[in-house]
């Protein structure tokens, strides 16, 4: 379903700036803009040439802000087919139009022609034209047309159109709010560690594109996280630095507050958004928060017969106060970069992250790491279907090439289904879940360790 009313009126504070907007993460946006009607009693015609060229007509609402004057809307209209040089060509398909010819060096002169045909499909498809020149056909126009007229029934603009009732005259400034495809906002984060360490640097940044057809100067703007249901089906695709600080949100740059079963996020600033603009703005800053790295080796599936395999690159930090964060971070994409020695920053991986509440945990894979191996091997194994009983010996070899300790997590799953127990371990082992257990492995710098353990399931 689409937005309700409810969210759709609730986007925009009443008081807010003209215009104003609401972005939502798929896609669209809620539009609000002011029209200062006055009516008469009776029936009144009203108009509005500022939506976009991708506004939802059914999703359109207009409405007294102080709600003083009591009207009704009897009809509404949507029109998106601007005049064009081919539409008003259109209008005149076997008249003849004056056309003014530009060439180098010579004064301009002006050619009679009869348009025999436009060119003009409509939906915005296009054939050539042509054009009747002293009784000669050629298919390009002979120079620049001149109109007589533009026509009573066309738009320079795509308009909304409203047949107004109400029983008394009243002046007040209406709002028109209506959704519009043709919006998109994401976040991306860049995250900078130290060459060594666990804590590193957050820069946030909210990143909105403008494709609507139209531009908004001076816009209040805010930016809706979270995943609102809507119908989908008939929706036609969408054209679609990092600093140190201490602060973890500049009150001055964008604000945040959950609002229904959502997040959203307000810039705090009006600001103009063009059409065909790219535009960003720094949302969240933090310094020091605590980020551990994690090596873990899933060796199944991760090794060839005979080969080692990779040991994954994992960072993992807590979205709190605490830890220099604690609010809503909206998914979006997660690069890391790291500083060596002379301070210069190396790129060093990528990622996504969910919407994610405050006081979560963040586990963001990295990559692989070069100088840490796995080998993953099954020793022995054994099967007794008649009573449902098999058993399963495997192996895992561990080194760690790197100049310092780390721990290794190795993660192994329970495949057989049923019930299962480990009736041999080489070390202690912490069950994550129903199919899931792991073994910690610290190892020294050089050291190569070696986990067995057998794995009993019935079913």
């Amino acid at each position: 379903m689409k937005p309700s009313l409810l969210l759709l009126l609730a986007a925009g504070n009443l008081l807010a700036a003209d215009p104003a907007l609401t972005i939502y993460n798929g896609g669209y946006a809620v539009v609000r803009e002011t029209l200062p009607l006055d009516l008469k009693a009776g029936v009144n015609q009203a108009s509005f040439a500022g939506a976009t060229s991708q506004v939802e007509p059914d999703s359109v609402i207009l409405r007294d802000l102080a709600g003083k004057v009591d009207f009704r809307i009897l009809e509404q209209s949507y029109r998106n087919d601007p005049v064009s040089q081919a539409m008003l060509l259109s209008l005149f398909e076997g008249k003849t139009l004056e056309f003014v010819r530009h060439e180098a060096n010579k004064p301009d002169r002006t050619i009679a022609g009869k348009v025999v045909r436009s060119g003009f499909v409509p939906g915005g498809q296009f054939v050539e034209p042509i054009i009747e020149v002293d009784g000669k056909l050629q298919f390009s126009l002979p120079g620049e047309p001149i109109f007589p007229s533009l026509g009573s029934d066309n738009i320079l603009k795509p308009t909304l159109n409203w047949k107004l009732q109400t029983a008394a005259a009243g002046k007040f400034e209406a709002e028109v709010a209506y959704l519009s495809r043709g919006f998109t906002w994401e976040a991306s984060y860049n995250l900078v560690a130290e060459e060594k360490g666990d804590t590193l640097d957050v820069v946030g940044w909210i990143t909105m594109n403008n494709q609507s057809g139209m531009t908004f100067p001076e816009a209040r703007i805010k930016l809706m996280a979270g995943d609102v249901q809507r119908v989908t089906e008939n929706l036609p695709p969408m054209a679609m630095a990092v600093a140190r600080g201490g602060a973890v949100m500049d009150a001055a740059v964008v604000t945040e507050k959950a609002f229904d079963e959502f997040h959203l996020y307000t810039l705090a600033h009006p600001a103009t958004l063009r059409d065909k603009e790219t535009k960003q703005v720094e949302f969240v800053r933090a310094t020091g928060v605590k980020a551990e790295r994690i090596y873990v080796f899933e060796g199944r599936g991760n090794t060839r017969r005979g080969a080692p395999g990779k040991v994954q690159v994992f960072r993992e930090f807590r979205n709190t106060e605490a830890n220099k964060l604690g609010l809503a971070l909206p998914k979006g994409k997660v690069r890391f970069y790291s500083q060596d020695g002379d301070r210069q920053l190396e790129f060093v991986g990528e990622n996504t992250i969910d919407h994610t509440p405050k006081g979560e945990v963040i586990r963001v894979l990295t990559g692989n790491s070069f100088d840490l191996v796995g080998e993953r091997r099954q020793v022995n194994q054994t099967e007794d279907g008649a009573n449902r009983v098999a058993t399963q010996t495997i192996e895992v070899k561990l080194r760690n090439r790197k100049a310092e300790p780390v721990v290794i997590r190795v993660r192994e799953h329970a495949t057989r289904g049923g019930k299962w127990t480990l009736t041999a371990q080489s070390q202690p082992h912490e069950k994550l879940d129903a199919t899931t257990f792991e073994f910690a492995v610290p190892l020294q710098p050089n050291e190569e360790k070696v986990v067995t353990y057998t794995i009993r399931s019935t079913w």
